[in-house]
């Protein structure tokens, strides 16, 4: 199910977007909003998959509210202004409405909004796991579950609950396999998840219960550490 919203300075504009809403079964349009600054509100304390948005409001332009939000859902653009067309492609738009626009025309847009997300998924569940050979099976682990991978000659080990997973893998293969924001390696030995470091100096670190040292080929990851911690 898509949990969507519809921003429009225009009641009949949203009863429409509503009445649409209402004939796709994959759809729940959760409220609708005149003022982008409730708008923006409900969006701060909510988890929104998608933006029925239009451009040309009294307040602000649905183009600059849009990049002005610090989370940004998929968005399906509705105006009166095909100017505006290139623009709404620019930031990522899922489709791009000219009013007055008909009911095909709209299912055509969710579908395209509906396949997007699905791929989304596909890739957040890509992203939050990797596979590794472990004795003679193929092992998922679950990114979150990362506490340290440390380099043992020709194998890597991987600090998980309950125990711990050797695999026949270089630090650099699995380096690679690992998204950067998430994880950094500090030592030729070494690759830690940032979001499990408890406190680290220039020369260590120290994360699940292990002192760590910062390699000194790896002094950047201070300066990288100290930038990330203020803005925590």
């Amino acid at each position: 199910m898509i949990h969507c919203i519809a921003i429009d300075d225009e009641p009949l504009a949203l009863q429409l977007i509503n009445e649409y809403c209402s004939k796709i079964s994959f759809l729940k349009l959760e409220k609708t909003f005149t003022n982008t600054d409730e708008a923006k509100v409900y969006l701060q304390d909510n988890q929104v998959d998608l933006l029925f948005l239009d451009i040309q409001m009294p307040d602000i332009n649905g183009m600059q509210f849009y990049k002005g939000l610090t989370q940004k859902p998929p968005v399906i653009f509705t105006t009166a202004y095909k100017d505006f067309a290139a623009e709404g492609f620019n930031v990522d738009a899922v489709d791009y409405l000219l009013k007055p626009f008909e009911y095909d025309r709209f299912l055509k847009a969710c579908y395209k909004a509906n396949e997007y997300l699905e791929f989304l998924s596909t890739q957040e569940l890509q992203l939050n796991s990797i596979f590794v050979k472990v004795n003679y099976e193929i092992m998922k682990i679950n990114l979150k579950d990362i506490e340290l991978i440390e380099a043992l000659d020709d194998y890597i080990k991987i600090y998980i609950k309950p125990n711990p997973v050797l695999t026949l893998m270089t630090l650099k293969s699995i380096q690679e396999k690992l998204p950067a924001r998430d994880f950094v390696r500090v030592h030729r030995s070494f690759i830690v998840p940032l979001a499990k470091i408890e406190k680290f100096s220039k020369t260590k670190l120290w994360t699940a219960g292990k002192e760590i040292p910062i390699g000194s080929s790896y002094s950047q990851v201070y300066d990288q550490l100290l930038a990330l911690s203020k803005t925590k």
